[in-house]
């Protein structure tokens, strides 16, 4: 599956990975994985009680999204032509693996603005739904 991928989209990043991209698939493993299922579950149980998890998710986000800048970046300026599997050659296939990697862009950035003026982590907030 991972070969069909990578041939299909252009990504030899998956078959072949640079160490920085090894770097960011660790962090994802020891780190945001984790985090994503602790942060879930609160999401999903409400933040009546959970205030504390806006600062983990705001790095959380923050994080996500900052890595997969590099990885955009990346996709949009390297010079794949000496790499040892086939990667993006034309603006389209570069678009188009760029697209793959951009849901892992606009999700966290939602959640980071989400976490940053989100009312529901206003006191006056909290007060209401207490007094309810």
């Amino acid at each position: 599956m991972v070969k069909w991928y990578a041939r299909e989209f252009k990504d030899p990043m998956m078959v072949d990975p640079p160490a920085w991209f090894k770097t960011f698939i660790f962090t994802e493993i020891v780190f945001q994985l984790p985090f994503f299922f602790i942060a879930a579950h609160v999401l999903w149980k409400g933040l009546k009680n959970n205030c504390w998890i806006r600062v983990p998710l705001i790095v959380y986000s923050t994080h996500v999204s900052t890595v997969t800048m590099t990885i955009c970046n990346h996709v949009l300026t390297h010079d794949f032509s000496n790499s040892d599997y086939p990667g993006p050659e034309t603006l389209k296939e570069r678009l188009t693996l760029l697209a793959v990697y951009s849901p892992y862009l606009f999700i966290p950035v939602i959640l980071l603005f989400d976490s940053l003026f989100s009312s529901i982590y206003r006191k006056e907030t909290f007060e209401i739904i207490n007094i309810k």
